[in-house]
């Protein structure tokens, strides 16, 4: 999807259709610019310079995406605000809303499965689709199909997406790039020299900062340069597995299936907090957010249709140092008080002199509502906690 986040703030603010702005630091509970609202106006009449702007921002959150007026100036996702605003301070800034990006997400792919049912969800705006037997799916190599799909997306939902074709995954998801906003390309096999080697080696999904690093120490700048080294050459450098897997995606191989059942390992939920907050002087908005954490993996637990045994938690002091803890319990569970009570035994557990950054909230050892391992009976001596010692000095939000 094109700038999935930000795309749906447009249909509900199309205002600022055009205009620089970004998504991020915190999640909304009240939009500000409703305040401003004309007696029986809409949200669209809310005028534009009602919205803040990145040049007031202060704090420590990140662009969770941008408009594309706005990553011409550089900006892009998981920037810090602060340093976006240094980039383009004139550009609007609005909260999160991930339940209405969650609702989007469900509409479309309801939409793409309605087509072509062979389909691996990939988060909430990204999903790979086999239609190898897709009755003309094979039409002008895929696009016709694409046109429908992009059309069909438009129709239900207002919002635009990309389409990469290729013959599979690797370069699918490369390919999908290449014409955005709004664009369908299509690669062949014989397209790997002309289109795929000429790109940098971070267009390879799997290659990040760190291997790309150190791949121009090498002086190897493009997927062409990769694909020309020898197999032995990356296993010596890169190590048995990488570098035998530098090599395949070099020269464009990837048999991964479009897989349409994925079972999730875990599900959670975190926040970044504008300012530090200390467990004693911020006892209660640490304690309103953790229960906010907890309701919220609850209710995704819920939705999803899954129990989790391990519940856990995740904190991030002011020094960046983190600090994780869980515990397993007897039976499966969904409920958010029951998450909220076993969180809190965690917490006990760490340490809580120095002020936090983040929390997080996690449910793992999931199985599926309803099941027969999830309505099994606990058997005994499965209750157990995580080795660390209790903190002495904790203070329990």
């Amino acid at each position: 999807m094109d700038a999935f986040y930000a795309s749906v703030e447009l249909l509900r603010y199309p205002q600022l259709k055009g205009l620089p702005m970004v998504i991020g630091g915190g999640r909304r509970n009240v939009d500000e610019a409703i305040r401003n609202l004309p007696a029986g106006g809409t949200l669209a009449d809310i005028p534009v310079e009602a919205f803040p702007r990145l040049k007031d921002y202060a704090g420590r959150g990140v662009i969770t995406t941008a408009t594309y007026p706005a990553r011409q100036f550089g900006i892009g996702s998981a920037m810090g605000l602060m340093k976006a605003a240094k980039l383009c301070p004139q550009a609007l800034i609005l909260p999160v809303d991930f339940d209405e990006y969650r609702r989007f997400s469900r509409a479309f792919k309801q939409v793409i499965l309605d087509i072509a049912p062979l389909m691996e969800d990939r988060g909430v705006d990204e999903v790979y689709i086999d239609f190898t037997d897709v009755p003309g799916g094979q039409r002008d190599g895929g696009r016709s199909l694409a046109r429908l799909i992009q059309k069909s997306i438009l129709d239900a939902t207002g919002l635009t997406c990309s389409i990469g074709v290729a013959p599979n995954k690797l370069i699918a998801k490369m390919a999908s790039e290449f014409n955005k906003p709004n664009g369908i390309s299509v690669v062949y096999e014989g397209d790997l020299e002309s289109r795929i080697w000429p790109l940098p080696c971070r267009k390879v999904n799997g290659i990040g900062p760190k291997a790309d690093e150190k791949l121009k120490r090498f002086g190897i700048e493009t997927v062409g340069q990769l694909a020309a080294r020898e197999r032995d050459w990356l296993v010596q450098n890169f190590g048995k597995a990488t570098g035998a897997w530098m090599h395949e995606v070099a020269w464009g191989r990837d048999d991964r299936p479009v897989v349409t059942e994925s079972e999730p390992v875990s599900m959670s939920r975190e926040t970044t907090f504008d300012r530090d907050l200390h467990a004693v002087r911020d006892r209660a908005e640490l304690g309103a957010i953790f229960t906010h954490l907890c309701e919220k993996v609850a209710e995704d637990l819920q939705r999803k249709g899954y129990v989790g045994k391990t519940i856990g938690i995740k904190l991030r002091y002011d020094d960046f140092k983190i600090a994780t803890r869980d515990q397993t319990i007897d039976r499966f569970t969904a409920d958010g008080k029951t998450i909220r009570q076993v969180g809190g035994q965690c917490l006990k557990r760490v340490p809580l002199e120095r002020p936090l950054r983040l929390l997080g909230v996690r449910v793992g050892a999931l199985a599926k509502a309803g099941s027969p391992e999830a309505l099994a009976p606990a058997a005994a001596g499965t209750s157990r906690a995580s080795a660390e010692p209790a903190s002495t000095t904790a203070s329990l939000f």
